[in-house]
Formats: C-alpha cells, sequence, structure tokens
C-alpha cells in the first residue's frame, strides 16, 4: 500500500455532518480522507436539497469555530420568537431570544446553501483527500487500524486508517455491517416539505403548532418565505402531493390557521417517511457512528441536524486533543471518551421528541387537559420556559469547545 493510502482518519459520507468533520479537522496536521458517493458539485446530492434546516444557537458557535459561519450569515434567517400551540385547545407558550439575552434562538436556511458553503470549504482544504464519487466496498478492523476497500470509476482501491467515521446516513451501510443494535421504529407519517409564502410578514417567529394528525411547523425564511413542514399520515402522502399549488395552500392553511395571515406562492413539495433509529452505541472498535448513521428523529423541535453538528465537535475535540497528545486518534481510550460524551445526549433527545409526538397526538381528554396546563404553566412561569429554551439552542450539557464557539487549536 503506499504512503498517499494511509490516514489517519477516513469519514465515509460527505454529506452536511461528515463535510463539518472534515472541516473541523482539517489542517491540524491529521491525514485525513473524505469518501462521498456524488460529486461536491452535483445537484443530485440528496443531502443539499431544497429543504429547510433549522440551525441551533449552538449550531451557529460551531460553524463559527470552524470559520464556515460569516459565508452562511448571509443566507440564514434568524429565529427570535418561537411560538407553540396546541391546534383548537387553549394552551400556548413563546419563547424569545430576548428573553434569553441572546441575538437568535437559531436560523433557518436551505440544504442547498449549507451545502454550496461546505463543499467551497472543502475543496480550499489542501490537507484533505476527497474521493469522490466513490462508495465503500469493504472494511477490516486490525489491532492497528482499519483496511477500506473502496469503489472509484469501476477501479478498486485499498485505503488503511487509524479511525473510521461512519457519516454515511440514516440506512448506514458501516453500521449494518457492524451489526451494530438500532432501537427503531416507524411512525406511520410522513413529513412533507415545501417553501411557502404567507401575506403577513413572519418577524422572525417559527411556529411549532400540534395538531390531532401531527404537528404542523412553520419556520421564518430570507425574502419573507417561510418553510413548512406537514406531518400526514402515509396513506394520505400521494392525494396530499397529487393537490395543485391552490388546494395545496387551502389544505395547508386550514390545518395551520390563520397567524400569518393568507398564503400564497408555494414551492415543489418533497415527502420524507418518518421514523426513528437510534444505535445503542456509537463506537464500535476502531469505528465511530455519527450523524444520521446513529440516530434518525421525527422532525418536532428541529433536533435532528443539530444532534448531528454536536456529535462532530464532540468527536472533533476528542481526535485532536489525542493527535496533539501525540495518541492514536482511533484507540479505545480516545473513542470511549467520545462515547461516554455523547451516548447520554443521543439517547435523552430521542427520548423527548419521541415523547413529546406521542404526547401530542394522544386523544384522552385527560392528557389533552395536562399538556395544556403544562404549556399555560410554561408560559407564565419563566424558570420553566428558560430550560426548554436552552435545550432548543442547543446550550445543555457539557459543551465542547466548538459549541462554546472556542476553536480546537
Amino acid at each position: 500500500m503506499n504512503d498517499s493510502d494511509q490516514y489517519d482518519l477516513v469519514i465515509v459520507g460527505g454529506g452536511m455532518v461528515g463535510a463539518s468533520l472534515a472541516i473541523a479537522l482539517a489542517g491540524r496536521g491529521l491525514r485525513l480522507a473524505l469518501v462521498e458517493a456524488f460529486e461536491p458539485s452535483s445537484n443530485s446530492q440528496p443531502n443539499y436539497d431544497d429543504r429547510a434546516i433549522a440551525l441551533a444557537y449552538g449550531t451557529r458557535l460551531i460553524f463559527e469555530a470552524i470559520d464556515v459561519w460569516p459565508a452562511l450569515a448571509s443566507v440564514a434567517e434568524p429565529i427570535d420568537k418561537i411560538h407553540v400551540s396546541d391546534r383548537g385547545h387553549f394552551g400556548a407558550t413563546r419563547l424569545s431570544s430576548h428573553d434569553e439575552g441572546m441575538p437568535a434562538l437559531g436560523y433557518v436556511l436551505t440544504a442547498r446553501e449549507l451545502g454550496r458553503v461546505l463543499n467551497a470549504q472543502l475543496r480550499q482544504d489542501r490537507s484533505l483527500d476527497l474521493i469522490a464519487p466513490a462508495r465503500v466496498v469493504d472494511f477490516a478492523q486490525k489491532d492497528d487500524g482499519v483496511a477500506v476497500e473502496i469503489e472509484r470509476d469501476g477501479l478498486m482501491r485499498s485505503l488503511r486508517c487509524r479511525l473510521l467515521v461512519a457519516a454515511d446516513g440514516g440506512s448506514s451501510s458501516i453500521r449494518q455491517k457492524l451489526d451494530v443494535p438500532v432501537q427503531q421504529w416507524q411512525y406511520g407519517q410522513s413529513a412533507v416539505v415545501a417553501n411557502i409564502t404567507p401575506s403577513h410578514p413572519h418577524q422572525g417567529v417559527a411556529f411549532e403548532r400540534f395538531t390531532d394528525a401531527g404537528p404542523v411547523a412553520l419556520l421564518p425564511m430570507t425574502e419573507g418565505r417561510c418553510a413548512l413542514v406537514w406531518t400526514v399520515a402515509d396513506d394520505e402522502v400521494d392525494s396530499v402531493l397529487a393537490l395543485d399549488d391552490e388546494a395545496f395552500i387551502t389544505a395547508f392553511q386550514t390545518r395551520f390557521g390563520q397567524r400569518l395571515g393568507r398564503f400564497s406562492q408555494v414551492g415543489r413539495r418533497f415527502a420524507h417517511p418518518l421514523s426513528l433509529m437510534r444505535a445503542k452505541q456509537s463506537v464500535s472498535g476502531r469505528v465511530a457512528i455519527i450523524g444520521n448513521a446513529a440516530h434518525t428523529l421525527h422532525p418536532i423541535a428541529g433536533q435532528g441536524f443539530n444532534l448531528g453538528i454536536r456529535d462532530v465537535a464532540a468527536l472533533a475535540e476528542v481526535v485532536a486533543d489525542a493527535h496533539a497528545g501525540d495518541r492514536d486518534p482511533g484507540s479505545t481510550d480516545t473513542l470511549a471518551n467520545y462515547s461516554r460524551w455523547r451516548i447520554g445526549e443521543q439517547r435523552n433527545v430521542a427520548l423527548v421528541t419521541d415523547g413529546l409526538v406521542r404526547l401530542f397526538i394522544n386523544p384522552l381528554r385527560a392528557v389533552r387537559v395536562g399538556r395544556n396546563l403544562g404549556l399555560v404553566a410554561m408560559e407564565c412561569l419563566p424558570w420553566l420556559k428558560h430550560p426548554l429554551a436552552r435545550a432548543a439552542m442547543g446550550l445543555t450539557g457539557r459543551q465542547p469547545r466548538l459549541a462554546r464557539g472556542v476553536p480546537l487549536d
């Protein structure tokens, strides 16, 4: 094997999470390779479509620390307030960046814009080998490293690394080959997503509205637009997607209400099946599992991508510290530190998001009254609201340096 095929890290998956990890670690003396199935500039890259991505404020801090945020700031719309309500009932609460003394609770931009910035940064990093389009065919762990077989343009190539990172999405082939046990179920629902224009200015307000059929979210975007996330039963998805623009707007207006006036223009609609998947371990030998490969969540509260970026911040820190101390970045001790750090939050966020879904679709009167009283209590008692706001911003628990806006070096 040539020296050019020897790496400290091989990251599999160049989506938003894998690319962010590569950028966080580039230029620190580590030999890095990023293996991605699509050309970075390809419009077919499924991670980089026109879906809206909600960034928690803590994610902004991570992007600031890895010098990505300056290029994102102009296309990211701030979330100044979050309005949470239970459709047809009295409960509601509001979170405000002003009350938290923060410039924003979070931000919204499209996956395409985020992908454009990340790909531009990847191309600037000379210390990173970007191998794309390519796919991992097989890998084998040994005591001192991992042998990785990849296929590119019909040719096979062998790589060797001390740490293999699985950032290859919810159906991760690496996680499956490792036989990592997962907790998983389908919700029987899909998220219909689109961009839509209201007649009233959104004023930086994000709406999370719980209905008997599932949650509906409306997120503020640039140019006066909003991103909608409409939860629909799987057996209704095709009929909803088949609606023309006028009929779709009317149906969504009925579901959401009049808080932003009448909706007018709507963009292309897409549907994504909703499920929960959580890997019961985030490390296996010399392999670390991050992002959607480790956890796929219901989009309620917009935590999925942000949880994956916090994986990036934690793994980047333990790897950078190991390298600075002349230690093996793929050693048992290094990866045990990462696993202990992340497994608790991954579990807790999955349980909370799943619990919220089940709580707000429960039709029992006692449950309905209880959840509405809870929303009212939160609105009236700031000490109850503050922890919720901090969690929404991704600012709870042990924070990696990047999540505090502090660079790794």
